[in-house]
């Protein structure tokens, strides 16, 4: 799986498909787990439809860039997506930002 990126410092920024479902879902960890540097955050504006395997695949980036000195940060406007979030209670366990540049900066703080 092929995803656009940006590094900003030693931040990447790694945009979503459009689809993060079961059909992608273990493709797009492997494509987290190689990414470099470790401090990723997640643009998921774009993202339509997002599954329990999708959420699965975004808990276990998140544990595997902590394990090497990293973390997995949100950044989405896209209101369905948020609600997805919430109502999973991840918001609770991933940091979510309105921005990607909020994100990008908490990194830092």
């Amino acid at each position: 799986m092929q995803l656009a990126t940006e590094v900003f410092g030693d931040v990447v920024v790694v945009h979503s498909p459009e689809e993060l479902a079961a059909d992608q879902a273990d493709a797009f960890e492997r494509c987290l787990a190689e990414t470099t540097p470790r401090r990723i955050v997640l643009d998921m504006d774009n993202t339509e439809t997002l599954d329990s395997q999708g959420l699965t695949a975004l808990l276990n980036s998140h544990e595997h860039a902590q394990k090497q000195g990293g973390g997995l940060k949100i950044a989405t406007t896209n209101a369905v997506n948020r609600k997805i979030l919430e109502i999973t209670r991840l918001d609770r366990r991933l940091d979510v930002f309105d921005s990607v540049i909020d994100a990008v900066k908490s990194f830092r703080a």
